[in-house]
């Protein structure tokens, strides 16, 4: 089989303007960036106000392995599978970052004969949203730098700035650095930090935002530092808000593509799931259910951190409600969970499938709490044996949800059929969508809810810098100012192996404490993030990273993306 960046480079691909055209998409209503991309600007919003949404699917995952488990494939797969079934289904994903692309993913924009195309954009600088976000965000660092050499009127405390500069690579020696030095012209030397684009409040912001006024108060709402007195100072302090938004006005419309069966596909925001709330933007989502009668997101990495974000955050702020949820399971993410190392994932261990099934019945279980129907796509490798297929066949049957083959990274949409099918008929039961926990709920509460309902834990322990923390977001919370930071929900960073914050606890860990080591008040995008075991904001390269496999030659062909 050809690799994917083969199959992305073999496929015709139609210009834009004609895909945009198969979904009533007015050409003044794009903005091209070339033949094979384009935005979409205010005027369809505000044309298809009045049009009805169709229905919302979440596609989700069981704990992966460190490849990943083709999540992205599936959703793009069975969104192809349902248009062949004569459904309008719109596909709604987050944008790649480059941090995997050159770490270890090597790129992110599904596999196989299931992708979204130009893949090489897609996967590199696309139409310069992250480049923007994290311009946006490094110029309220330099604003933060300059009140401090100009004098400090702000009286801002140097050991007290919550903001962050950022950029969309892994680069471990970035974590902890001190700038500023060089003597008085070059700044107030001081500790100062950086993580990846896609863990920044901005890249949060932008995919909550719902207009430019709405995205210019929240950059504004932006806790920056605190005063030497402890009073919070926010970036509309540092009047720099409008120039964000500025600089983000571009950003903040959708981007339109394709998949490599011609059929459309959103592509906007890219926030990790285990570092940040895991979505794609709201405006993305929103867009997706105006233009077809299904609209089918993800959320990422597993259903314990991407789809409870999803249904606690994203839901909540933007008054989603899904119709169902499809779970991607592999044959080789069960067994990893049941205690085969990556290596030897390929070869035929029902013993171990069986043991790492427990994984796949937690979140199952997990999602039912939200009261909406499941789906399981067991999407299959080459190496999965008949055994192996019929033990997890049998094993949904078990568990009473139903489950189809995805077979849509070697057969495209067609080998989505039998899902596509199975998602239209749960998308028709009744539910009764709700939340895992009221806005009412104290933030230890709403995290403890998290940790012992989702995750199974049997505690939550908050280390000394985790309740200073917490102490510093109430008392700076004050409901007649508009700002009650105990209402807001939580987003809860932790490891994506495991349902627990120790990434060697795999399958369905019991007996064990969630350890919170600190807390960060996001109140521009309206969550407060909480960190937990060993999670990292900025990622670092593995040994050999997915860069040094990516070339291009003499006539602009890349390679090496997969």
């Amino acid at each position: 089989m050809k690799s994917d960046i083969e199959i992305a480079q073999s496929t015709k691909l139609l210009p834009i303007s004609d895909i945009a055209a198969q979904f009533d998409i007015l050409p003044e209503e794009l903005e091209l960036y070339g033949q094979y991309k384009a935005k979409i600007n205010q005027s369809f919003f505000d044309r298809t106000k009045n049009i009805p949404d169709g229905k919302l699917i979440l596609v989700t995952a069981i704990n992966p392995t460190p490849a990943g488990e083709g999540k992205t494939t599936t959703t793009v797969g069975l969104g192809m599978a349902m248009n062949r079934l004569g459904k309008r289904a719109v596909i709604a994903l987050r944008e790649p970052s480059l941090g995997p692309v050159f770490g270890i993913k090597g790129g992110a924009a599904g596999g196989g004969y299931s992708q979204v195309l130009p893949m090489e954009d897609i996967n590199l600088h696309f139409t310069g949203d992250f480049h923007a976000i994290t311009a946006a965000n490094n110029l309220l660092c330099a604003m933060v730098d300059n009140s401090l050499q100009q004098g400090n009127p702000l009286s801002i405390d140097c050991r007290r700035i919550r903001i962050k500069r950022v950029t969309d690579t892994n680069d471990r020696a970035l974590r902890n650095v001190i700038v500023g030095l060089g003597g008085r012209i070059n700044g107030i030397p001081r500790e100062d930090h950086f993580m990846i684009t896609v863990a920044s409040e901005v890249m949060a912001i932008l995919c909550l935002a719902d207009s430019i006024s709405d995205l210019k108060e929240r950059l504004g709402n932006i806790l920056v530092a605190f005063s030497t007195d402890g009073q919070p100072v926010y970036c509309r302090d540092l009047g720099v808000h409008g120039a964000m938004a500025a600089l983000l006005k571009d950003a903040l419309k959708p981007n339109l593509v394709q998949t490599t069966e011609n059929t459309p596909a959103l592509i906007h925001g890219g926030p990790f799931a285990n570092i940040a709330h895991g979505c794609n933007s709201v405006a993305a989502t929103k867009l997706a259910l105006k233009l077809g009668d299904y609209a089918i997101t993800e959320a990422g990495f597993g259903a314990d951190l991407g789809a409870e974000k999803f249904f606690d955050i994203k839901c909540r702020k933007a008054g989603l409600r899904p119709s169902a949820v499809v779970l991607v399971a592999t044959i080789r993410s069960l067994k990893y969970n049941g205690g085969v190392s990556k290596d030897n994932l390929a070869a035929e261990n029902l013993e171990a499938l069986r043991a790492g099934s427990v994984n796949l019945k937690a979140h199952i279980e997990n999602i039912e709490k939200y009261n909406l129907p499941v789906v399981v796509a067991l999407n299959r490798f080459g190496s999965d044996t008949d055994n192996e297929v019929n033990l997890v066949l049998n094993l949904c049957k078990e568990a009473g949800v139903d489950v189809a083959l995805s077979e849509v990274f070697t057969k495209g949409g067609e080998g989505g059929i039998e899902l596509a099918h199975k998602v239209v008929a749960a998308c028709e039961k009744e539910s009764d969508f709700r939340y895992l926990y009221e806005d009412s709920l104290s933030i230890k509460d709403k995290i403890h809810k998290i940790a012992t309902e989702i995750y199974g834990a049997d505690n939550v322990k908050f280390d000394s810098a985790a309740e200073k923390s917490l102490a510093e977001i109430l008392a700076i919370s004050d409901p007649a100012l508009g700002r009650d930071y105990s209402k807001l929900p939580v987003c809860i960073a932790k490891t994506q192996y495991s349902l627990s914050d120790d990434a060697t606890k795999l399958g369905r860990p019991r007996g064990f404490t969630l350890n919170v080591r600190d807390l960060s008040l996001s109140a521009g995008a309206g969550f407060i993030v909480v960190l937990t075991g060993e999670i990292m904001t900025m990622p670092g390269l593995p040994k050999l990273p997915a860069a040094c496999r990516i070339d291009i030659d003499e006539n602009g062909i890349i390679s090496g993306l997969f």
